[in-house]
């Protein structure tokens, strides 16, 4: 008698999405890749059906641009791939692994596009600047004169402007975050100080250059002066004052507060005394972070046009004096190259963007140098 034996059927378990297959090495790269052709011919369909030039001459250069909607194209393309890559990844690896793609391209997505104005940006100004730059009177003429036009005067005024209003923002906006994280601590005083601060962070910058010039106004006449003598170096340096110290006392105050509280409780049990412990304990500790801080604040006002168009004024010729006469600053001379229409002008206002750029770019790594190489060990 013999018994038929049969192999039991194996059960099929269902596909874990932890196990499932996996898109092979690059396919992120091609269909990246494959969007953006997509985009483009969808871009270039639209483009021919509506009948546009594909070339338009530029009034100021003369030069040929290609009318074509770059940052347009870049969007559509971005929103093709982020579909295309979770219904593929779906498909082949799974809801999960397709998930996590979705969401690390639409990571990578947001930071490409934050990251391309920044670096067109840059590109524009390296390219139009530099021919203004490499001008023989860039660095050693104002613009008094036509035909050998420079911005020396631009730099040393903005330099002048930048150092008073340092001078006088410093010293406030830290003695004031001083006050309200060591002894103000919720009184009334240290309430409306955070108040006015807070104000004072928003304040447009044409108001703050409004104020300064009427300050100076009402003191020029109760003094007898000249009204056409208000606009300064001085009265533009006051205008970003009042725009750079809610900068410095919210940066300080933080700085101060991260100083940890056992220092100071070590300090004050060695029987030394509040103000001491504040100088030789607190600001010594947050000190990187302070001028970190104040070199930001710095860039921050820097830029600034309405304020010192309002208050400095527009002046072609080099003043050294800021209590006397009108003084030119990079980006009021910026702005007054630029109206002149003229190839001169177009190149010395390139190139005076591009040198405020760079002075701002230089205070940035400046702050970061100072951060990375003096703040205390424990926090590198």
């Amino acid at each position: 008698m013999t018994t038929a034996t049969t192999t039991p059927a194996v059960a099929t378990r269902p596909q874990n999405s932890l196990t499932a297959g996996r898109l092979p090495k690059g396919a992120s790269a091609a269909i990246l890749l494959g969007s953006f052709v997509v985009s483009a011919i969808i871009f270039l369909i639209a483009w021919m059906a509506s009948g546009d030039p594909f070339f338009t001459v530029v009034e100021r250069s003369g030069k040929l641009t290609l009318n074509f909607n770059w940052g347009g194209w870049l969007a559509l393309g971005a929103v093709i791939y982020l579909i295309a890559i979770y219904g593929i990844s779906r498909a082949v690896e799974g809801p999960r692994q397709a998930t996590n793609r979705f969401v690390m391209g639409l990571v990578t997505t947001a930071f490409v596009l934050a990251i391309i104005p920044l670096a067109s940006l840059i590109y524009t100004l390296v390219v139009n600047g530099l021919p203004g730059i490499v001008q023989p009177n860039f660095f050693t003429n104002d613009a008094s004169v036509p035909g050998q036009r420079g911005a020396l005067h631009a730099i040393v005024g903005t330099l002048l402007i930048t150092l008073a209003t340092s001078l006088i923002s410093v010293p406030i906006g830290i003695f004031t975050a001083i006050y309200l994280v060591e002894y103000g601590k919720g009184n009334i005083m240290s309430k409306a100080i955070n108040f006015f601060v807070d104000v004072m962070t928003g304040i447009p910058s044409i108001v703050a250059g409004l104020f300064a010039y009427a300050l100076f106004a009402l003191i020029t006449t109760a003094t007898g002066g000249d009204l056409t003598t208000v606009r300064a170096g001085i009265v533009g340096a006051i205008a970003l004052v009042v725009l750079m110290i809610p900068t410095v006392v919210r940066s300080s105050e933080e700085m101060i507060r991260l100083v940890p509280h056992e220092l100071r409780e070590a300090s004050y049990a060695l029987g030394v005394p509040k103000w001491r412990t504040i100088s030789k304990v607190v600001l010594p500790t947050c000190l990187a972070g302070l001028v970190t801080g104040v070199l930001l604040a710095i860039a921050r006002v820097i830029g600034e046009t309405a304020p010192l168009l309002v208050a400095a004024g527009l002046f072609l010729r080099m003043n050294g004096d800021l209590f006397n006469n009108q003084m030119a600053s990079l980006p009021t001379f910026v702005y007054q190259q630029w109206g002149f229409t003229t190839e001169e002008g177009n190149l010395l206002a390139w190139g005076g963007a591009l040198m405020l750029l760079v002075i701002v770019m230089l205070l940035n790594v400046v702050g970061r140098l100072v951060s990375h190489f003096f703040s205390p060990k424990g926090d590198r």
